[in-house]
């Protein structure tokens, strides 16, 4: 009986073997498949992560962009402002700049009449003068007159430079200068000795002819030996080769009024 029951048991073993092997291959294809699917949805989910990143740094990249784009707009719009002020400034310039040549061109026809009349008046001056440099100063005249002629020299340049030669007669009213020069009378060359523009003395080298522009008569006259030394004296100090020191020369009288 026993050895029944030991069969049963056996023969329902044998039974319940192949159901519980079945049981696991059923059970181990239901746990791979669910790894399956876990690992799928984790891939899935690790795509969409990367496709989010992805957009997210776009969206970055596109709102650096945005921002970079508006202030560089700003930027324009601030120049563009300050550009239409300068140039609305620049053209009240140009303007203002017209007026002043059309007020130039009204100035000018007034100043160069007056700027010939000037030269006019200065070569007279330089011929009533003493002829202490005549040729050097008529040759200035001559200048100052051809330039009145050149178109490219300005208004103001012109006047300047009559101005100056004007600056320059009067200087010569005021100082003292010894230099050689051809005297006109006899070709000679002599050594002058200008005091202002009252007195022209000459002396020749070797001190055997000293004389004098004469205003009365216009004209170069032998002064008396006795004012050789003294005239001597004054060129040196004039030419800087003595101390300053008081010279007796003669001095043109006055003259009795017309």
């Amino acid at each position: 009986m026993l050895k029944n029951k030991l069969s049963r048991l056996f023969k329902a073993c044998l039974i319940a073997i192949p159901a519980l092997l079945w049981l696991n291959a059923v059970q181990a294809q239901g746990l791979s498949s669910t790894v399956q699917v876990e690992t799928k949805i984790n891939k899935d989910a690790a795509s969409s992560q990367d496709r989010v990143t992805t957009l997210a740094k776009q969206t970055q990249d596109l709102l650096a962009e945005y921002r970079s784009v508006v202030r560089e707009i700003e930027g324009l719009k601030i120049y563009n402002d300050n550009l239409a002020k300068v140039v609305g400034d620049q053209r009240t310039e140009v303007q203002s700049i017209n007026n002043q040549l059309e007020g130039l061109e009204a100035t000018n026809r007034g100043v160069v009449p007056l700027m010939l009349e000037m030269i006019d008046a200065l070569e007279k001056i330089v011929e009533a003068d003493i002829p202490f440099r005549i040729e050097e100063r008529r040759a200035r005249v001559v200048r100052l007159a051809d330039m009145m002629d050149e178109a490219e020299v300005t208004a103001s340049e012109k006047y300047r430079r009559v101005m100056e030669a004007y600056q320059g007669e009067l200087e010569f009213g005021r100082t003292t200068e010894a230099y050689s020069d051809t005297l006109p009378t006899t070709g000679q060359t002599v050594d002058f000795l200008r005091v202002g523009r009252t007195l022209l003395i000459y002396q020749t080298s070797d001190q055997s002819s000293t004389g004098w522009f004469n205003p009365s008569s216009r004209a170069f006259e032998e002064l008396p030996s006795k004012f050789a030394l003294e005239v001597k004296n004054g060129i040196a100090i004039a030419k800087n080769e003595k101390a300053p020191d008081l010279v007796m020369l003669p001095t043109p009288g006055p003259e009795v009024a017309q």
